[in-house]
């Protein structure tokens, strides 16, 4: 296995996370227009997107793990890009550094644009929240109750008034 194999997975998985990103964007313009229809779209396309990325990682790390081992080197569990650097020589080692340095900054910028989408998310749901409430029927009024008689409340203890007729 060679790094140029290597540095091919890794510039998939950066196309793979910048196309997600590019979901996520769309994905927060049709959040605050709340197109549900269309989030629910590119719900699946995010899907896809996902499946083909923990795919392709996989294949990272395969093939991180046969380079080492045609290296004579020990593998450890889950081969990072980081356990290749260590070992590589330093032509390599620079092509890799940046290809993972690319993927890593591709990483970061979906995770901020997820962390929006999140806060867009709860705010739409806090926004839907307080329309029901403002809509629903409440189920005791504050001035008047069916249980009281003469707008006094029973209790064990004696009658509480739940209208005062001299304020």
């Amino acid at each position: 296995m060679t790094t140029e194999t290597i540095l091919s997975i890794l510039g998939n998985l950066e196309k793979l996370h910048k196309s997600l990103l590019r979901i996520s964007k769309e994905k927060s313009e049709l959040i605050k227009n709340g197109d549900i229809n269309g989030i629910d779209e590119l719900l699946k396309d995010e899907q896809a997107h996902l499946a083909a990325i923990v795919q392709m990682d996989q294949s990272r790390q395969n093939a991180v793990s046969a380079y080492l081992k045609g290296n004579s080197i020990s593998v450890p569990m889950n081969p990072t890009i980081t356990n290749l650097i260590e070992v590589t020589p330093v032509p390599e080692k620079e092509q890799l550094t940046e290809a993972r340095d690319r993927l890593l900054h591709a990483i970061h910028e979906l995770k901020w644009q997820n962390d929006l989408n999140q806060k867009l998310t709860y705010q739409s749901l806090q926004f839907v929240n307080l329309s029901l409430d403002m809509v629903r029927p409440r189920t005791e009024s504050v001035t008047y109750s069916k249980s009281g008689i003469n707008g006094k409340k029973a209790t064990g203890t004696g009658t509480i008034p739940n209208f005062d007729s001299q304020a």
